[in-house]
């Protein structure tokens, strides 16, 4: 099933939910008691509190125990014994209940957090959709200038925008859709199905199976690449993880106080040195630390100079050499940080990072503050780099993983029209 089908499968059971639970509830569909039968409860309370008072005189009158009674000592071992018959099977039970009952806590909350976390750019992609229809009369050239210009507007690139335009083109042309419904369904469709196609890579992190494994984090100051590391590094030790951090941005003025009070505040151990030390011997240390002392994962922090692209670029690949020198095969990932409040700047951004390094993988941050989610479509279909995380608020959890059908459904949702 591609991703389109699965959105609007959700799609169509969340709405038929939210209609169940806001129908009114009629007092007809309520079964109200017969005459006969509300004589019968009264009958049989008059019978149940005749027999309370017979018996609380009885046990006025009995004054000792009849032989055969059981006695309370006994009673309570008999009662022990078939606890404990029973306490493997309810404990197994109960532990059964508390996994599914976990897993689907989970699912909702990472829902909640996608809806919540995209809900500006969800807004603004459908403000952006009805003021297009709003005086849509046909299908003609007017409206593909109008398409392109609100899909632009909307972040997903001028690429994208093209694209779907002449897709819409050639669909109008070979099944005549004029209607509104047919051509926003038409519209959505096509953005769900530029995030379902394949990219260069795949959302979860690549783990080295022999040993520490080494993420590179770039990206330009005040992208969020520090905070990202210490809300990964807190994940990971709570996972079971022994996480070390590097602090081999020593250019940014209190960068290594930032990550060095992250470090403290996520109980994992920190390298650094002074402000102004060679960066690549921060990575060197790190990474004979994190063989010698059997660390599962190397998060390594670095300068955000892009403005100095030799510079950066130099730095970049002397820390690759020593990296991939003492651990084969690192760093398993290099992980480009972005801000996604300034939109169409971050396409930009990613395709300089991409000239002067081999990125793995996207961190987007800040994606609760912003109307511009429709980036994230713009960079998959331009550059093909896939997204790893997504900043969703600023608790240390709403740094999520990138789950692909979450997120269309939390940016389109509501969108299709039946």
């Amino acid at each position: 099933m591609g991703l389109f089908d699965i959105f609007k499968k959700k799609n169509k059971e969340n709405s038929e939910l939210e209609k169940e639970n806001n129908e009114p509830q009629n007092d007809e569909d309520i079964e109200q008691p017969t005459n006969a039968e509300t004589e019968n409860i009264n009958n049989s309370k008059d019978e149940h509190d005749s027999n309370e008072n017979i018996e609380a005189g009885s046990n006025e009158n009995t004054t000792e125990s009849s032989e055969n009674d059981v006695s309370d000592d006994d009673f309570d071992k008999m009662e022990l014994e078939n606890n404990n018959n029973h306490d493997d099977e309810d404990e197994s039970i109960s532990s059964k209940n508390s996994e599914l009952d976990n897993d689907k806590s989970n699912d909702i909350d990472k829902e909640k957090k996608y809806e919540h976390g995209l809900s500006k750019s969800r807004s603004l992609i459908g403000q952006k959709l009805n003021s297009l229809f709003a005086n849509f009369r046909s299908v003609d050239d007017e409206f593909f200038e109008d398409l392109e210009d609100t899909l632009i507007e909307s972040d997903v690139g001028v690429k994208t925008a093209t694209e779907i335009s002449d897709q819409l083109k050639e669909e109008v042309k070979l099944n005549n859709i004029k209607k509104t419904a047919e051509v926003q369904n038409f519209i959505v469709e096509k953005l769900i199905d530029m995030y379902d196609a394949p990219d260069d890579g795949k959302s979860e992190l690549n783990i080295n199976p022999d040993g520490p494994t080494v993420i590179l984090f770039i990206g330009v100051n005040g992208a969020g690449k520090t905070t990202t590391i210490g809300k990964l590094a807190n994940k990971y030790r709570e996972d079971g993880k022994k996480v070390l951090v590097a602090a081999a941005d020593t250019f940014r003025a209190g960068a290594i106080e930032q990550l060095d009070e992250w470090a403290k505040r996520d109980h994992v151990d920190i390298v650094k040195k002074d402000e102004g030390s060679d960066p690549a011997s921060v990575v060197y240390d790190a990474v004979q630390r994190a063989k010698k002392e059997n660390y599962d994962i190397l998060f390594v922090d670095t300068a955000g100079r892009l403005q100095n692209k030799v510079n950066l670029m130099n730095e970049l690949e002397k820390m690759n050499k020593i990296i991939t020198r003492e651990i084969p095969g690192a760093p398993q990932e290099v992980l480009l940080v972005i801000d996604a409040t300034i939109g169409q700047n971050a396409l930009v951004q990613a395709k300089m990072f991409k000239d002067v390094a081999n990125i793995s993988g996207l961190v987007l941050t800040k994606l609760d503050g912003t109307a511009r989610g429709g980036i994230i479509i713009a960079i998959k279909n331009e550059l093909g780099i896939p997204v790893k995380y997504v900043g969703l608020g600023e608790s240390v959890n709403d740094l999520q993983d990138f789950d692909p059908k979450e997120f269309v459904y939390g940016l389109f949702k509501g969108l299709i029209k039946e």
